[in-house]
């Protein structure tokens, strides 16, 4: 069985939760990525910001991506899943909290990240069906 190791992108860029969101943004850009994970001081996961989020939750409300910073828009515990989770428990975890980008942790530490990509590279085209089914009825 594959696992959630095998499945993920390694090495995560970070941005730092006292990072502007125009900083995220531009590291974004320049990873051509849509989030990224923020990390605190402890080098801990504390949340994820997305392209989506500067958008509606700053720009859209008028305020400032130079001031703002990415630990603003954190909101409660990231979902995460284990490294050695098999591919069966990652697609439930994505289906259940209808996310299209999960952390793997490894030791409580983050080492990578599992975005419907590397669904579609490693799991099987009924798989991968099943899990756009569910999270496109959501949206």
């Amino acid at each position: 069985m594959t696992t959630a190791r095998e499945i993920m992108h390694a090495g995560c860029t970070c941005v730092r939760e006292d990072e502007t969101l125009e900083s995220a943004a531009r590291r974004m850009s320049e990873l051509d990525v849509g989030s990224l994970p923020i990390c605190g001081e402890d080098d801990r996961l504390h949340g994820i910001v997305t392209d989506r989020d500067i958008v509606v939750k700053c720009l859209a409300k008028g305020k400032d991506p130079k001031t703002m910073t990415a630990g603003a828009l954190e909101q409660g515990k990231p979902i995460t899943i284990d490294a050695e989770a098999d591919g069966a428990q990652v697609l439930r975890a994505m289906e259940e909290h209808r996310i299209r980008r999960l952390p793997v942790i490894s030791g409580h530490r983050l080492v990578g990240m599992i975005s419907e990509a590397d669904l579609a590279r490693h799991l099987t085209e009924e798989q991968v069906g099943h899990f756009v089914e569910v999270i496109c009825a959501a949206s």
